[in-house]
């Protein structure tokens, strides 16, 4: 599952403050290779270069 900027995730990375937190994709890199990397930021700050499957999309409440 790819995701776009604006989208609400919650991060799973234990080697990050915000492991668990959730926030909004503000930036999407592609890198050499062809996979996306996401740019999360949170309430108190944000986490750059995040890969794809260190993220889970928040279900919106609609």
């Amino acid at each position: 599952m790819s995701f776009e900027k604006e989208d609400e995730v919650v991060l799973h990375d234990k080697h990050s403050e915000y492991d668990g937190e959730t926030g909004k994709i503000t930036q999407v890199m592609e890198t050499m290779f062809g996979d996306a990397t996401y740019t999360v930021s949170f309430e108190d700050g944000q986490e750059t270069g995040v890969p794809e499957d260190a993220l889970d999309a928040v279900e919106s409440e609609e």
